[in-house]
């Protein structure tokens, strides 16, 4: 008998990158990233994409394996979760929609000087936690950990699968933002500018999104009780 059930490991794979991709989000972010690192050289930026993508992983994998416990542990609902991370998410994106350009800049140069005195530390906030991997992926993954089946062949596929699938998107942030530059020089300032608004648009949907689903697994149970 295998160790490892194929068919819950294949499952987990695909719904766990689905998932982790729509909020990470690698192009998106990457054409963001581009312009918070606009004065740093590419070896810099290349040097700071690696950093990110293992912390990345790291914590993906973090929130896969422990969350759900931890949460458990103290007494926080996977629905709060879900509200509060989507509600960051959602203000993120707010905020990165509606920026006025010359505050975004601001922003960026701060960013940039704070870059080149330690890439080392920025990496890990605020490249990565909160604006790789923030709450947001966080509370997904913790959700998708908490789906895990009972003990045995399946459950082993499902945290192999889940594991990949975290991996994955991991690599993609780390080559996605080490190219960023260069896709930034291919399609022009504007073109980013453009695309970033927009997967910003997209991002606010996702944090809208999983608000939802949190006062609805809040709700649900309450509107069923009074139905009956």
């Amino acid at each position: 008998m295998s160790l490892i059930g194929p068919e819950a490991a294949l499952q987990s794979f695909v719904l766990a990158l689905s998932s982790l991709f729509s909020i990470v989000n690698p192009i998106g972010s990457a054409l963001i990233f581009a312009q918070i690192t606009a004065q740093n050289s590419h070896p810099e930026r290349v040097e700071l994409s690696k950093r990110i993508g293992f912390y990345a992983a790291l914590i993906m994998l973090s929130a896969l394996w422990a969350g759900a416990p931890i949460l458990n542990f103290f007494g926080v609902s996977l629905a709060a979760l879900r509200i509060a991370g989507g509600l960051v998410v959602a203000a993120s994106a707010w905020t990165l929609l509606t920026a006025p350009e010359a505050r975004e800049a601001r922003k960026q140069a701060e960013a940039t000087r704070e870059t080149s005195s330690n890439l080392a530390e920025i990496a890990f906030f605020p490249l990565t936690l909160p604006f790789t991997t923030g709450p947001g992926t966080i509370a997904v993954a913790i959700a998708l950990g908490s789906n895990r089946p009972a003990p045995g062949p399946d459950r082993i596929g499902f945290y192999v699968g889940m594991s990949l699938a975290a991996l994955a998107i991991a690599v993609m942030v780390r080559f996605a933002y080490g190219s960023a530059d260069r896709v930034v020089m291919l399609i022009g300032p504007v073109g980013a500018r453009v695309l970033g608004r927009l997967f910003a648009f997209l991002l606010l949907c996702v944090g809208t999104q999983i608000t939802v689903n949190g006062i609805t697994d809040v709700l649900g149970p309450l509107l069923a009780s009074m139905a009956r």
